[in-house]
């Protein structure tokens, strides 16, 4: 039995000024007894639910609407706090009027006159003009004399009474369920757009699944062939240092061989050619081991990974490589 109070406000100067409006304490105080009030966003869904039934052509704008579903009053814009005092009495007065028990067919025109207030919409005067005025043939039908007498008088007023209260409760009834199942309509149509964007998201995200389990099967793929062929490169590389072993052996061997003659040699002439031939026996050694050196060098890639922890690791790669491949391996 309350008054339900809307206020539509947005971001615009004016609505930040009547929002503070209706924060005054003396708009607090005038509205403390008898009102429900809800502040709606303009740029909300429950606003554009709200304007569908009555429309805003104004912002902000503050809806007084009485029980039976007609705004009682509509304020445009931003008022003074003296004028939203003012407006306040008198929904008050006109929800007590409209509360207490009809005596004739006038007193039931109060609503209507409310409704025509300042500034509210064309269509929702119109509707509830509607309301209040009951079609002419109810009328006639209701006044129309009988064989009864002064008994036909008092049942015609008794029916034009019960017409009037069944157009009034029957048309919001009827303009309400029809707008309500509009909204319903547009509310599963938003539903099952909803479902089938959710759907086509399904559908993708298994088609990027399925694109990243390919993607992976790929890479696996060609992890083993990398490492199939790491192997077959350690492998000839240790061949080769088997060989480099031997070469330094035989002339190890040389070496000996070169120093006992310098050793046993009877002249001065025999031990400086044995020193000369141990010294390129040596200098034979030292171009070998550069040689393998750099054989071995260039065979291989010594890289360094340093993590952001400040850790760090090293592998060696062939030296043919790419570097995509010590990226891979420093990303797996």
């Amino acid at each position: 039995s309350f008054i339900c109070v809307l206020y539509l406000a947005g971001e615009d100067e004016q609505s930040t000024e009547m929002a503070a409006r209706w924060e005054d304490e003396k708009v607090t105080e005038a509205a403390s007894d008898g009102f429900v009030a809800i502040k709606i966003n303009t740029k909300s869904e429950a606003c554009l639910q709200f304007s569908q039934i009555y429309p805003v052509v104004c912002v902000p704008s503050s809806f007084f609407i009485g029980d039976n579903g007609i705004p009682l009053e509509v304020i445009a814009g931003s008022v003074s706090v003296e004028e939203l005092v003012t407006r306040i009495h008198k929904v008050k007065q006109m929800h007590t009027v409209k509360g207490q028990p009809l005596e004739n067919g006038n007193q039931s025109s109060a609503p209507c006159a409310s409704s025509q207030s300042d500034g509210a919409p064309e269509n929702t005067q119109s509707r509830a003009a509607e309301l209040c005025d009951p079609p002419e043939s109810v009328m006639t039908e209701a006044i129309r004399p009988s064989a009864d007498g002064a008994s036909s008088g008092q049942a015609s007023q008794e029916a034009t009474n019960s017409s009037d209260e069944q157009v009034n409760d029957a048309q919001p009834v009827n303009d309400l369920t029809l707008k309500v199942q509009r909204i319903t309509k547009k509310l599963e149509e938003r539903r099952e757009e909803k479902r089938k964007e959710e759907e086509q998201k399904e559908i993708k995200k298994e088609i990027e699944r399925r694109k990243t389990g390919k993607e992976m099967l790929e890479y696996k793929r060609r992890q083993e062939e990398e490492l199939t062929k790491r192997m077959l490169e350690e492998r000839n590389r240790e061949k080769a240092e088997e060989k480099a072993a031997r070469e330094r052996i035989r002339q190890q061997i040389a070496m000996d061989r070169a120093e006992r003659a310098a050793r046993f040699a009877k002249s001065k002439e025999e031990a400086e050619a044995a020193k000369a031939a141990a010294l390129q026996a040596k200098q034979a050694e030292i171009e070998a081991r550069k040689e393998a050196s750099q054989k071995e060098r260039s065979a291989i890639a010594r890289i360094q990974f340093r993590l952001p922890d400040g850790s760090s690791f090293t592998n060696q790669f062939p030296s043919e490589a790419r570097l995509e491949e010590a990226r891979q391996f420093a990303a797996q």
